[in-house]
């Protein structure tokens, strides 16, 4: 079965977001008023899988091995499959 797994990717709440900085000041100057902003990654996988579990498995392993810095950023994986 093919499941739609979404892995949410961002940055650290420690640490400085500097991408996250320059949106807040660009909504500023508009007049967009926010206290804070923080800029990250969304990746959809669509996996081959037998069950929900090893597709979340699978989407693991890529955020570990490839989409995520652990030492910058955290991630949080989602099924998206009824």
């Amino acid at each position: 079965m093919i499941y739609n797994i979404q892995i949410k990717v961002m940055p650290l709440k420690d640490l400085l977001d500097p991408q996250g900085k320059a949106v807040l000041s660009g909504l500023n100057n508009l007049g967009i008023k926010v206290e804070d902003v923080r800029v990250g990654k969304h990746i959809t996988l669509q996996i081959d899988a037998a069950s929900e579990a090893d597709a979340k498995a699978i989407a693991e392993e890529a955020a570990k091995k490839l989409l995520a810095n652990p030492v910058m950023e955290f991630f949080e994986i989602e099924a998206l499959n009824p």
